[in-house]
């Protein structure tokens, strides 16, 4: 799958069958995934057309309770807590099984 960071992650969490871009960067425009934090989601949602596919899932890292509530006004797909981090991979699984 393809992913688009809008948010600093860790790299070496991610499995290497995914394709990882940087939205600051530069990004290709046909992501699958959308990585966002709540320091990105205002940039996240100006540009998520530009970096994503038509159909694809936003997967939002949590650093405090209230995060959650600030990302459900978004339409945000997915959530994991940043000290979760570890267990993206099956996250991710699970996505490109469901997609």
């Amino acid at each position: 799958m393809n992913l688009v960071t809008f948010c600093e992650i860790d790299e070496s969490l991610i499995d290497s069958k995914h394709t990882i871009e940087h939205f600051n960067s530069g990004s290709s425009g046909d992501a699958d995934v959308a990585l966002i934090d709540i320091n990105t989601i205002f940039d996240y949602e100006e540009n998520k057309a530009a970096a994503c596919k038509e159909k694809y899932v936003s997967l939002a890292i949590i650093d405090e309770e209230s995060d959650y509530d600030a990302f459900k006004n978004f339409g945000i797909d997915a959530w994991i807590k940043r000290e979760d981090l570890s267990d993206i991979n099956g996250i991710l699984n699970l996505i490109e099984k469901r997609s």
